[in-house]
């Protein structure tokens, strides 16, 4: 017995040998860029209408649930003995119509992204033009500023990974310095009348379960973590190295994330009114765009449209390559039903999906859905998959058996909320 301690103790210290180098750190700095997007930059207009008691207590729900949602979702991809995307794990532990159901799952949550982002980059960029006097009226009032920003976004995008890479690396250096900075920025703009009195507990409950979604997608990257699991699996021969090197990366980029966005949040939420909030709300842009119009300074302006800009769009380029592909996926399954793969033209097919993501998203921007409602609508397909799933490959799955726990019913239980949540808006 003694042995086998000593001789386990001895395999973690050699994993803990293992250096933290360039590649890691590079990883680290990918997590966080795919968090800071749009769940931080409308994160404290959802607070400022529902009061930081509510968001205190949905902290305390959210941010744990995501540190053992992630590292769970880590590790059932970790036992599989293929080094392949989650669509394909999911196949090898539960079969085909699993696989197909969470390929359909992933693109809704990529789709809900684009939606989210192109009403974002609209309206966000439309309010910072009047505000900084470059438009004397709101271009987003006209349908054709929203087809020409998309348009120019999805030509960018469209060249290809090697380019976004380069554009979204410094982007997401920017964005971590800036969300630290904001807070402290902020302080001399404190009001604590903005926490407001303590809520019956009934309506505290609903919502924080409302406001849920919100704090979890302010520090989530779940998406990233299976391109990066596979990674790991091919820069190291050893499995369980590779393992070690993505839960490290992975805990070291929530560190990060779970200090700087807190604090940014109570930070803004105190220099922020309700009736500020409600006013972002209503004109459907983030407390980023708000901030610039009615604190003064130029400093925090330009910070403020800094953020909010690079936020979004390296949210933007970060989903678009995923979304394009899934559509081309869809498209050649249904057409060589008819005609033989070879017969297709790549590129007319890459320049026609493109033409086809600017009509949709256009036309979503065109009918002004409100994005707050949009991100709680949304939040149960990330329910299903970054919680129940993983949960139930624990149950179902023989060698994952070892995970099970009290951490499992937690992620279980917030699995649940986030299903439950849209429908908590008709309690309001």
């Amino acid at each position: 017995m003694d042995k086998n301690i000593t001789g386990q103790e001895q395999h973690n210290n050699n994993f803990r040998a293992i250096p933290f180098t360039k590649y890691d750190m590079g990883w680290v700095i990918l997590c966080i860029g795919m968090a800071i997007g749009g769940g931080i930059v409308f994160l404290p207009v959802q607070i400022g209408l529902k009061g930081i008691w509510v968001f205190t207590l949905s902290l305390i729900l959210a941010y744990p649930a995501i540190y053992l949602l992630q590292e769970l979702y880590l590790k059932t991809l970790s036992e599989s003995p293929e080094c392949e995307d989650y669509s394909s794990v999911i196949t090898q532990y539960l079969g085909a119509n699993w696989g197909v159901f969470l390929g359909i799952a992933y693109f809704i949550m990529l789709l809900k992204g684009m939606l989210t982002y192109s009403l974002a980059v609209t309206f966000d960029s439309a309010s910072y033009f009047h505000t900084y006097g470059l438009s004397s009226i709101l271009l987003s009032d006209y349908l054709w500023y929203g087809l020409l920003v998309l348009t120019i976004l999805v030509i960018i995008a469209s060249q290809g990974e090697k380019l976004l890479f380069r554009i979204s690396g410094p982007m997401v250096i920017v964005k971590l310095a800036i969300v630290v900075l904001l807070g402290f920025v902020m302080i001399p703009y404190w009001d604590f009348n903005n926490i407001g009195a303590f809520p019956d507990i009934l309506p505290l409950l609903r919502d924080a379960v409302l406001t849920l979604p919100f704090t979890l997608f302010s520090i989530l990257f779940v998406q990233i973590l299976s391109p990066m699991n596979i990674a790991y699996r091919k820069v190291e021969s050893d499995p369980r190295r590779a393992t070690y090197r993505a839960i490290r990366t992975n805990r070291i980029a929530y560190i990060i994330l779970a200090v700087s966005v807190i604090f940014f949040a109570f930070s803004f939420t105190f220099a922020l009114s309700h009736e500020q909030a409600v006013e972002a709300a209503r004109n459907n842009i983030s407390a980023m765009a708000i901030a610039a119009q009615v604190i003064p300074g130029n400093v925090v302006k330009i910070m403020t449209a800094v953020l909010n800009i690079f936020a979004i769009l390296t949210a933007f380029f970060g989903i678009f390559l995923g979304f394009q592909e899934a559509i081309k996926g869809i498209i050649v399954n249904i057409t060589t039903r008819f005609i033989a793969k070879e017969k297709i033209n790549a590129k007319v097919l890459t320049i026609g999906v493109s033409v086809f993501i600017i009509l949709l998203l256009w036309a979503w921007v065109s009918t002004r859905f409100p994005i707050l409602l949009l991100q709680q609508i949304g939040a149960p397909v990330y329910g299903i998959v970054s919680c129940l799933i993983p949960c139930y490959l624990v149950y179902r799955v023989p060698a994952l058996r070892k995970y099970k726990g009290l951490g499992i019913y937690y992620i279980i239980l917030i699995g649940l909320m986030l299903c439950a949540s849209p429908f908590f808006k008709f309690f309001e």
